[in-house]
């Protein structure tokens, strides 16, 4: 890795990252926790939006101030080199999520459940021209600004310190924990799940396996953020298009776990 070689190990520690992360983030989305407002307030989307940019803010900053003009090269090179992610893997990250959804409706149908509610899906069919911009908003939201920080920044400094499957769980146990403060935002999705419910639970539990096949696929593609950023995408855009029942929810987080066991088997492998 460029970075690897080129600074002092204190400048590749992933801890600073964290701290200014969730420091800048934290900053604004606990002041909108404490305004008692709804997230469909414009204070409160704005803050939202500040706050989710953390991991983004963080990274670049820490690349400019810790890495020389190869490295700072090599870290947007990975983020818009499409190059980097071999053709069978763009199969794998953008039908791995739609693959495992449809299992999980399929398994709830078959159980005797509804499955899911396909009402945002029916209103892009009625209305494709929507599709477009919903799918930019879906990508800026969250994937990029997030992506370029956790495995864009912090992935390889974690990798340094501890292997793939460590790194995989120290990266989204923290990952779920700067998600923290939106559970107290009245109207967010977190919200909407109910602090310390089952589904509390799920969402934070399921983040880890989650990082478990991000890492996966990062370290398969020449260590390619888009990697990343588009499998983020896939995950956001399908949970936004299928509002499943709480069966088909508990069965999506199984499938999760059982996808990232079979990618832990492989990266032990190739340890």
């Amino acid at each position: 890795m460029i970075w690897m070689n080129t600074h002092s190990s204190k400048h590749t520690s992933p801890w600073l990252f964290f701290v200014l992360t969730f420091s800048w983030t934290w900053v604004f989305w606990i002041p909108a926790a404490l305004l008692g407002m709804s997230a469909d307030k414009v204070p409160v989307q704005v803050l939202i939006a500040l706050g989710g940019i953390g991991p983004l803010v963080a990274a670049i900053f820490l690349t400019c101030i810790t890495q020389n003009r190869q490295g700072r090269r090599d870290y947007w090179r990975r983020v818009i080199d499409f190059k980097r992610i071999g053709k069978y893997w763009y199969a794998v990250i953008l039908l791995a999520v739609p693959i495992l959804t449809g299992l999980a409706v399929l398994t709830d149908i078959f159980l005797g459940g509804s499955g899911a509610q396909m009402e945002a899906a029916e209103r892009f069919l009625r209305k494709p021209s929507a599709i477009l911009p919903f799918a930019i908003f879906i990508l800026f939201f969250g994937p990029v600004p997030e992506e370029l920080g956790w495995r864009g920044y912090a992935l390889d400094r974690l990798q340094v310190k501890w292997n793939a499957l460590t790194s995989s769980l120290v990266l989204g146990l923290l990952w779920a924990m700067w998600h923290l403060p939106l559970f107290y935002i009245t109207g967010t999705f977190q919200n909407n799940l109910g602090f310390h419910s089952l589904f509390f639970w799920m969402y934070m539990i399921v983040l880890i396996p989650h990082a478990i096949l991000y890492t996966w696929i990062y370290n398969n593609n020449r260590r390619s953020t888009l990697s990343a950023v588009l499998f983020h995408f896939t995950v956001n855009f399908v949970g936004q298009l299928f509002e499943l029942s709480e069966r088909a929810e508990i069965c999506l987080f199984l499938f999760w776990l059982i996808a990232a066991a079979a990618v832990t088997k492989k990266m032990v492998e190739q340890a």
